[in-house]
């Protein structure tokens, strides 16, 4: 079975399919990297990633691809990878709107034999029963006959270089044994990690839910504690280290918990749970934690400033970095926003500054004061995400771009001890 020479579709060219067109390039001669996005396509051919995962010196190697938004290139593939973005709707549901459409694209483009595998996070069954129907109805083929689905999850973790694409195991799924062991192959051919076969697509689906789930929840306890240690005036991060010591304890940082992954995949889960009958008191137990963090964050700013007789109507405050996580340009679902509106409320006027992010791209920092410089001083400094850049704010740095009374809150426990009046 030699797949060296069939062609190879990418659908999405973000976090996830930009990668994968990269890497299926070094090895096959016929990709075709597809977004919908007229921008995104343009920069990539410009050697521009926005996410500033892929280098420039990266793209000049690239060979054998053909970037694009125009669907019909994507004609008789061989293989289709989906990697389009599965967000919530307001309602905190599945948005499966992006996944659809990518699935409607790739039914009217697909030839028979051609295998379509997806990658985004979707709950347990949705490719079978909401993706498989579609292209059934779009290319009047058969399913395991004219046409095969597989599920590979995306493990992605964003900034983060020590386990990119090829160095994490890639999970792999077929919808029957002969499709199953192409997929295999196809992923065993770039993932250097290797790769392990699920028992059906459905278990595939399903692991990559609970991967985020199981962060989540342990996430969820910690924020908990914390609050509870704050209340018996103990030190969080004190009481981690001491558990830490004994061998089977897991250590996870108290924080604001957004971004594409573990703030959504427990609702998808959540979601399928409640259609079958079962209400997950857990779950749901763990995401209303995570998502009331912003409120309790502001909350104890603003006691913080009492505390310290610092006026809260129009006092100015200033948030250190606005991405859902450290050292990326993601703001995808972060719980920044939601600070700063809280705090908003209030008559707090707040600035935020992020050297990561550019704000013309950014559609929730229409609501905010983004700057690019820091040229004045203010009563309340938060940092919010722990970028490596802001590891130059020293204690000095911070005094200059504070007022002579000032609150200076850590959501991260990311500075020195004794910087920060305030830490979670």
């Amino acid at each position: 079975m030699s797949l060296k020479n069939k062609k190879i579709s990418i659908i999405g060219q973000g976090y996830v399919g930009l990668p994968l067109t990269i890497e299926f390039s070094k090895k096959y001669k016929k990709i075709i990297g597809f977004d919908n996005s007229k921008k995104r396509i343009s920069e990539i051919k410009n050697n521009i990633d926005h996410n500033k995962e892929i280098k420039k010196s990266e793209f000049k190697k690239i060979k054998n691809v053909d970037f694009t938004n125009d669907s019909s290139k994507i004609s008789n593939s061989d293989f289709y990878i989906i990697t389009v973005p599965t967000p919530l709707n307001k309602k905190k549901e599945p948005d499966l709107s992006s996944l659809i459409e990518a699935t409607k694209m790739v039914a009217k483009n697909l030839k028979k034999k051609s295998i379509v595998i997806y990658e985004s996070t979707v709950y347990p069954g949705c490719t079978e029963e909401v993706c498989v129907p579609i292209i059934k109805k779009f290319s009047k083929f058969k399913y395991n006959k004219d046409f095969f689905c597989g599920y590979s999850p995306e493990r992605i973790n964003v900034g983060d270089k020590n386990h990119s694409l090829i160095k994490i195991i890639k999970v792999i799924s077929g919808s029957n044994i002969a499709s199953t062991k192409k997929i295999n192959k196809l992923y065993k051919s770039i993932i250097k990690a290797g790769t392990f076969v699920a028992k059906n697509i459905k278990v595939a689906e399903a692991a990559k839910v609970i991967e985020n789930t199981q962060r989540d929840l342990n996430i969820a306890l910690v924020n908990e504690l914390s609050m509870i240690f704050k209340k018996m005036k103990i030190n969080t991060t004190d009481v981690l280290n001491v558990a830490n010591t004994k061998w089977n304890f897991i250590k996870y940082e108290p924080g604001l918990v957004g971004g594409h992954c573990i703030g959504v995949d427990p609702y998808y889960l959540t979601y399928k749970s409640k259609k079958i009958g079962h209400d997950p008191k857990i779950i749901n137990a763990g995401r209303k934690v995570n998502d009331g963090m912003p409120k309790y964050v502001a909350k104890r700013i603003l006691i913080n400033m009492k505390n310290k007789n610092v006026k809260i109507k129009k006092s100015s405050a200033l948030i250190l970095g606005c991405t859902f996580k450290k050292n990326c340009t993601d703001t995808r679902n972060s719980k920044i926003f939601d600070l700063a509106t809280y705090l908003k409320l209030v008559d707090v006027k707040v600035d935020i500054y992020d050297p990561w992010v550019n704000s013309s791209e950014i559609n929730e920092l229409k609501n905010f004061n983004f700057i690019n410089n820091i040229n004045k001083k203010y009563d309340v400094i938060v940092i919010g995400v722990a970028h490596d850049i802001f590891k130059k704010f020293t204690k000095n740095e911070l005094k200059k771009i504070s007022k002579k009374i000032n609150v200076i809150f850590d959501v991260n426990n990311f500075l020195n001890e004794g910087i920060a009046s305030e830490r979670l």
